[in-house]
């Protein structure tokens, strides 16, 4: 057993202190384990760790290098050994590579493997023991769908709080690990990083963590080697068709995580015909009985169970408007009912917040637990997490949020839940696309700002290397199209930079509007051809209302800081 240095800074450092050596003949049977031929060809060194990048190399880890777009990670073996690097996983091309090395001693162990990808996920899991048999790691939430994931995993984190457990979240604004707030650089860290976190959690009594799960992570096998206890499917609408080509593919993805190698359990949201594939093909893979319906009708609720509602599914009810959030109760087949409520504001934190409640639920261990969890479910507090840029309330008069709405079911949304209650009042909205994705949502989200606001105004997101002014032209160019079919917009400006469009919009508002500021949600940097630019819209928009004259909430004041 080892103790290494767990550094604090970002989710790459972070490891867990205790970590028991291996050799490459142990690599090589782990991965004989998993039907993965290896072979050891030199080296003695015990490995205590383990990295896909050589600059995050700590001393005794196993570096694998794979190929890259621009060069093959084996390429930089020479740095991982200096670095501290006990050994180097790689492929036949990479094996080229380092041997054409003058540099790399006898006792540094290699081994080959050609399936790289396949292999790192095990490894990890191997390496770090992050989840052993004795069943000392943290219960698992995972959540995984277009919109909703990181509101939910909040949800999950707030409740288990609740119910007495120490929590952990790894998602897309931040990883909870021990009480550290660490920046999140990707929905799902490589797979050694949630490794090394989840046994980091362990090693600090965390006993409950919800996770998001992208479809980029189930592509690139970011979470092999992990199992859920449970895990959540929120929806599926346009997005990152630019890695996925068609809305198959993508749900094809999405599938991946409902699979008894990945979750032991799952709950699927059944809003719509998606929703009701992914059910089907869960309850296909997982088993029927470990498999349960969730229906919320987006949130607005139902009436009554539906018909199709099994004993063990569940469906949302009662829903009903309780300032600006809602209560709602749901009610399972067999006649279970969970009431509760949410002060987030909008339709979908409704469904956000049934998801999370019925997980949890179905987590619990016993009876007594399942009690406990109807009792926390009462406090409004409980499913009224602060989630930095989701929907997140910067005034009142006028109603002025921050929102992470980047793709065209997600703007639809924010726009409908933000009707002004006086009919007096008019919807104003800021927002952008990002640039190098899916160019076919431009338009599209152009189109529905102008069929639900009144003042649309078309800015710039995050351009990356693509000209900022094509995008914005697209968007303006669905918005306007929108207009002469008679949508709702009197107003379609296109303003940069992004600054003076936040402030410009909130000129134009009354105190009796709402303004949305849309995309960007918890980002504190936009890129612009490659560089960051300070940029935080929670900073922007406060900064413009006291500019306007508005009030904003105590915690946005500049009187505060």
């Amino acid at each position: 057993m080892t103790e290494k240095t767990n550094l604090v800074g970002n989710a790459q450092t972070l490891r867990p202190a205790q970590v028991a050596g291996c050799t490459p003949a142990q690599v090589v049977q782990w991965l004989a384990e998993q039907d993965l031929t290896a072979r050891e060809l030199q080296g003695t060194r015990v490995m205590t760790g383990l990295t896909m990048d050589s600059r995050e190399v700590q001393e005794g880890d196993l570096y694998v290098a794979l190929g890259g777009a621009k060069a093959h990670g084996a390429s930089f073996v020479e740095a991982a050994l200096k670095l501290g690097a006990s050994a180097l996983l790689t492929d036949a091309e990479g094996l080229e590579i380092a041997q054409a090395s003058t540099d790399i001693p006898d006792d540094f162990g290699i081994i080959v493997c050609e399936d790289l990808r396949r292999a790192v996920g095990p490894l990890s899991a191997r390496i770090y023991n992050s989840q052993p048999d004795d069943g000392s790691a943290p219960r698992l939430f995972a959540m995984t769908g277009t919109n909703g994931k990181t509101t939910s995993t909040y949800m999950i984190n707030s409740i288990m709080k609740a119910l007495g457990h120490t929590t952990g979240l790894i998602g897309t604004i931040e990883i909870l690990a021990g009480g550290q707030a660490i920046a999140s650089k990707l929905t799902t860290p490589e797979s050694p990083h949630v490794h090394s976190l989840i046994a980091l959690m362990r090693e600090q009594n965390i006993t409950a963590a919800a996770m998001e799960v992208s479809s980029h992570a189930l592509d690139y096998r970011r979470v092999d080697g992990i199992r859920y206890d449970i895990s959540g499917f929120t929806n599926l609408t346009q997005d990152h068709l630019d890695q996925h080509g068609t809305m198959q593919s993508y749900f094809e993805s999405k599938a991946e995580l409902f699979t008894p190698q990945r979750s032991r359990r799952a709950v699927i949201t059944v809003d719509d015909e998606w929703g009701e594939k992914m059910a089907q093909g869960a309850a296909d893979a997982m088993g029927a009985e470990n498999v349960v319906r969730l229906a919320t009708a987006h949130g607005a609720g139902l009436t009554a169970l539906p018909a199709h509602c099994g004993a063990a599914d569940w469906a949302l009810v009662d829903v009903a408007r309780h300032g600006i959030g809602h209560t709602f109760t749901v009610q399972r087949g067999d006649g279970t009912k969970l009431t509760t409520s949410t002060q987030l504001p909008a339709d979908f934190n409704v469904s956000n917040a049934a998801l999370a409640a019925v997980m949890v639920y179905e987590s619990a261990l016993d009876g007594a637990e399942r009690e406990l969890i109807k009792k926390v479910l009462a406090d409004p507090a409980t499913l009224t997490p602060v989630v930095p840029g989701r929907m997140q309330l910067i005034s009142t008069a006028p109603t002025a949020l921050v929102d992470f709405a980047h793709n065209p079911d997600a703007l639809k949304r924010a726009l409908e839940a933000i009707e002004p209650a006086s009919s007096e009042g008019k919807i104003i909205i800021v927002f952008g696309a990002t640039g190098e994705r899916d160019q076919t949502k431009r338009p599209i989200m152009g189109e529905i700002a102008a069929s639900y606001a009144d003042i649309v105004v078309v800015t710039d997101d995050d351009p990356h290397g693509e000209a900022a002014a094509p995008i914005r032209e697209a968007i303006v160019t669905g918005a306007l199209t929108a207009v002469e079919g008679g949508a709702r917009a009197r107003q379609v400006l296109n303003l940069e930079p992004r600054s003076h469009a936040i402030a410009e919009a909130i000129n134009l508002a009354g105190p009796a509007d709402s303004i949305l500021i849309a995309g960007r949600g918890h980002e504190v940097a936009q890129d612009v051809a490659g560089t960051d630019i300070e940029l935080d819209d929670r900073v922007e928009t406060a900064k413009a209302l006291e500019e306007a004259g508005f009030t904003v909430l105590e915690a946005y004041s500049s009187e505060r800081k």
